[in-house]
């Protein structure tokens, strides 16, 4: 981003914590409801989404997320016109509803937000056996679009461990069905919730797991994610192998890694 950019999106952010303040002291509002900051910024490499930012604003502190968004889900909102403009839209989640105000500038800017969490959701998910479904939680599964349908398509995954934690880890991370079932196609079990998070943060793919069986290595899913974190990939076992390493077992390839040896 440029300096006249970020000055801009910076001013905008500093009108927004300024609307913020006064809607704390001049709306009266349910408890529930949650308030804070919202920022915008184009994708120039992807024009079917933006980078949004939630900042929210508590008592003792705030909590703040940023991600790319499909410019689907702004009802109300139209990026294609220029110059600056007053904008109000609205961000619909099974988990809850954000309405936001502010301003755009040639497709970017910033404002403030209300959160209206859905009485029905904490439920719902209970019957679905995901239980402790607070107010915090809510608000992040709204944030991390943890619909009832991906609740319930990952409850149908059969997996250990699943619980609403694990829910937003797998939105936060992109653990989904595809990525599961390409696993399992690979041979893994993959049913381990903290282990297919894990594979995600460390870059095990099913892409990786095919080469590594190609090669003649049938490593389990921890020695998978150790070999990630020590940069043993099919990569580094290919170019071994051109200079004449051939028969190094898992063991030794990490070993390799661990003492410098490229």
């Amino acid at each position: 981003m440029n300096s006249n950019r970020r000055d801009a999106l910076l001013a905008y952010v500093a009108v927004a914590l300024a609307l913020v303040g006064w809607l704390g002291t001049r709306v009266v509002r349910a408890a529930e409801t949650r308030t804070g900051s919202w920022t915008l910024q184009r994708r120039a490499d992807e024009p079917g989404k933006v980078e949004f930012g939630l900042i929210e604003h508590r008592q003792h502190g705030m909590s703040s997320h940023s991600s790319d968004w499909p410019v689907g889900v702004f009802v109300g909102l139209d990026l294609s016109k220029p110059g600056k403009q007053e904008v109000h839209f609205t961000i619909t989640r099974d988990a809850g509803k954000f309405e936001c105000e502010g301003y755009l500038k040639d497709g970017e800017g910033a404002g403030i937000f209300r959160f209206f969490p859905e009485p029905k959701y904490a439920q719902e998910m209970a019957g679905m056996g995901f239980s402790g479904v607070d107010e915090d939680k809510q608000y992040n599964m709204a944030v991390m679009d943890v619909s009832l349908a991906f609740a319930k398509e990952m409850k149908g995954q059969h997996l250990n461990g699943l619980d609403t934690d694990k829910l937003i880890a797998f939105r936060i991370f992109g653990v989904d069905a595809k990525f599961i079932g390409e696993l399992r196609a690979a041979g893994l079990s993959a049913t381990d919730s903290d282990k297919l998070v894990a594979f995600r943060i460390h870059g095990v793919s099913p892409e990786m797991v095919r080469s590594l069986q190609a090669a003649g290595y049938k490593p389990d899913e921890d020695t998978l994610v150790a070999m990630r974190i020590h940069g043993v990939t099919p990569e580094f076992i290919s170019k071994l192998k051109a200079r004449g390493m051939k028969d190094l077992s898992i063991d030794d390839l990490v070993s390799l890694r661990i003492h410098g040896i490229d």
